[in-house]
This record gives structure tokens, C-alpha cells and sequence, in this order.
């Protein structure tokens, strides 16, 4: 079998994959619990919530598969199985059954700062191992910042 390789190698692949890795896990985790939130959501501002939580979906999923292709392009292992990302998130899961609308707004707000705030550090981390790393993460934190501030405006 032949194996993949970049041009990066050694501890700056390390920082590099654990700043990857750790993108995907969050990414992976962030459209379940938007989609889970998406499917049981109940409330007076049910449309607009609804409506915004398939863009949630629709950018981590876009992102996903971005940063797993980057780490693959970089001789990296991509680990998005169930097991891992159940295993390794660092994201609160929404209770199950009927979500009202505020408590979803408050859920998602705390859950995107807290991604926001995780892709800042793995932007600063990937600065000097990979510059092309670090701009892709800049543009998912781009987004993930725009969403917690849309959310954070309806609290």
C-alpha cells in the first residue's frame, strides 16, 4: 500500500494534526447537534431558528470535508468515525425530545463560542507549522464567529 506524504513532517505534522483533528471532531459534532436540534425544535421563533440551524449544518459539513482533506493532503489520517468524534467532543448534546426555541438559541450560542474560541487557538498554533493549514482555519472560524454572533443576538 502506498503511503501519503506532505511537506511538512515531524513535530510541526504533530501540532498540525492535532490542530486538524481537533477542527474535524468539532465540526463533525457541531452538525449532529444542529441537525438534532434542527429536527426537535419547537417554539414561537421556530422558522427562523430552523432555517439558520441548516446553515450551521451546511458549513461545518462544507468545512468537514475540507479539513479532512487537508490533513489527507498532508500525509495525515483523518478519523471522523462515530466512535472518536462520540469519544473525543468537546461539545455539550442537546437533551433529547421537544427543544424549545430559547433554550436552542442559548445551547447554540454556548456551543459555537466555545468552537470559536478553539479555532482561535489552532489558527495561532498553525501559524508557524503551516501557513495553509492556519488559512483554512481561519476562514471556518470566519463563519463559526458569524453564526455565534447571529445566535448571540437573539438571546
Amino acid at each position: 500500500m502506498a503511503a501519503i506524504t506532505g511537506p511538512i513532517s515531524g513535530e510541526a505534522k504533530n501540532v498540525v494534526a492535532e490542530a486538524l483533528q481537533g477542527a474535524l471532531v468539532d465540526l463533525i459534532d457541531l452538525s449532529l447537534v444542529a441537525k438534532q436540534a434542527h429536527w426537535n425544535l419547537v417554539g414561537p421563533h421556530f422558522r427562523p431558528i430552523h432555517l439558520q440551524l441548516d446553515e450551521v449544518t451546511e458549513l461545518a459539513r462544507k468545512h468537514m470535508d475540507e479539513i479532512a482533506e487537508r490533513a489527507v493532503a498532508l500525509g495525515i489520517n483523518p478519523d471522523g468515525r462515530a466512535a472518536t468524534v462520540a469519544r473525543t467532543t468537546k461539545l455539550p448534546q442537546p437533551e433529547g425530545g421537544w427543544l424549545e426555541d430559547g433554550k436552542v438559541v442559548a445551547t447554540m450560542t454556548d456551543l459555537l463560542d466555545g468552537i470559536s474560541k478553539r479555532m482561535h487557538e489552532r489558527v495561532r498554533t498553525t501559524d508557524e507549522p503551516d501557513p495553509v493549514t492556519q488559512d483554512l482555519l481561519i476562514a471556518v472560524a470566519q463563519e463559526i464567529d458569524e453564526q455565534h454572533w447571529m445566535f448571540q443576538a437573539q438571546r
